[in-house]
């Protein structure tokens, strides 16, 4: 969590360098030299310390944690106590990210008040530097200046907004048309001026992220939105090849360039592992670090037999041969 100070009693296993936590002014210094901001979303405690230590500058806990982490075919599911304990956990692995967690679908749209208690929700339990909330409705860019208003930093997401699905009709790319690239920009425009400190802009044509960049003054974040954005965001699971969303049919995103197929060394590893076991190969000596003396092996064996348990006594007198057996083999 990058606004917990640096000697707190619970700072985690990591001192904390106060230059190097994120914070919303180094974002908006970055914005003025040019310098692209880099975003990730992830879910968990090891992806933010992996994400930590590369040095991303904003670590999103996104409520596709929905399809990634809990396999839902969409992002509508997931509770905002679900997202809390995502928040916890990435808060607890990244300290130096600007941290920004996600608003879930039914938890801001009855009414501003709604909408504030959950954003401060996110930043008290959750552990979150700032919200992100989706679309740009009349309804969302009330609830995005009133959260601002209650002292909480809003980042705006357009375009592709996937909460909207039921009136988009699917995973639908936005902005291929006039009204719709238009709608883009303006929308993009209303949460600047609600005092959202930077907007995602996902799925649209690299022309319409150019001109939404051009007309703001604060970061866009493209995901799926060509190279003129402020920013970059991508998933932990779809940028390291691991696995795919659900509503991309099991194939990687088609905006999303794998940095590696994680996924095919951990599906190699598992076999392996499962090959191991079944040949009795693994656990060998290496891994059973944990000795017994020959003296008390040779009383644990008379307590066997003092229990009637004579079978346990060969069985544990045989190990112990075939142990030291492979310990001999393995030295050689």
């Amino acid at each position: 969590m990058s606004n917990v100070p640096e000697n707190t009693v619970y700072g985690g296993p990591k001192p904390q360098n106060p230059n190097q936590i994120v914070t919303l002014t180094q974002l908006r210094q970055k914005h003025r030299k040019g310098e692209a901001i880099t975003v990730v979303t992830a879910y968990d405690y090891p992806s933010a310390v992996h994400v930590d230590t590369a040095g991303i500058d904003v670590c999103l806990v996104g409520d596709s944690a929905s399809m990634v982490v809990h396999g839902h075919d969409t992002t509508l599911p997931i509770s905002l106590d679900e997202m809390l304990v995502h928040c916890r956990a990435v808060a607890r692995g990244a300290k130096r990210p600007l941290l920004v967690g996600d608003l879930p679908f039914g938890t801001y749209e009855s009414s501003t008040v709604q909408a504030v208690d959950s954003a401060v929700r996110v930043l008290k339990e959750g552990g979150m530097d700032a919200i992100k909330l989706e679309g740009g409705s009349p309804s969302r860019i009330t609830a995005a200046r009133s959260i601002v208003e209650a002292g909480i930093a809003v980042m705006g997401h357009v375009g592709l907004t996937p909460q909207a699905i039921s009136v988009l009709g699917g995973f639908r790319p936005q902005g291929r048309n006039i009204a719709s690239a238009v709608k883009v920009v303006e929308t993009a425009m209303a949460l600047q001026e609600a005092g959202c400190f930077s907007v995602v802009l996902e799925c649209v044509p690299p022309p319409v992220a150019a001109a939404a960049t051009s007309a703001l003054y604060i970061p866009t974040i493209g995901i799926g939105a060509g190279p003129f954005c402020s920013g970059q965001v991508l998933v932990y699971h779809d940028l390291l090849g691991m696995m795919q969303h659900p509503h991309h049919a099991k194939v990687t995103p088609k905006f999303c360039k794998q940095y590696a197929r994680v996924g095919e060394v951990i599906n190699k590893a598992l076999l392996e592992y499962k090959e191991d076991v079944s040949k009795h190969s693994f656990p060998g000596p290496s891994h059973s670090p944990y000795k017994i003396s020959s003296n008390d092996l040779d009383g644990f064996l008379s307590e066997l037999q003092k229990l009637g348990l004579d079978e346990a006594a060969s069985a544990a007198a045989a190990s112990a041969e075939k142990m030291q057996s492979s310990e001999s083999l393995s030295s050689q």
